[in-house]
């Protein structure tokens, strides 16, 4: 099982997909817990989050740079459902 695992991610456009959701879900909790967790706790939590989503999308960026085989996250997405 983890073979396949393993496998799928083989292919830029899906590592792209997968890191690109990473940031969504983090950049979602940060902006959440920012909003609904008061005191110290929140803003740390907002700042951990947000650092960590700014991390991702600079590792992200410079993954891609220079990929032939990445032509941008929206055409991965219009090309998975064909």
């Amino acid at each position: 099982m983890m073979q396949e695992t393993m496998r799928s991610l083989q292919s830029f456009g899906v590592r792209s997909l997968v890191t690109h959701a990473l940031m969504v879900m983090a950049l979602a909790a940060a902006v959440g817990t920012g909003l609904f967790v008061s005191g110290e706790i929140g803003r740390l939590s907002f700042v951990a989050l947000l650092n960590f989503t700014a991390g991702v999308w600079i590792c992200q960026s410079v993954h891609a740079v220079g990929n032939p085989e990445y032509d941008g996250i929206l055409n991965v997405v219009n090309s998975r459902g064909e």
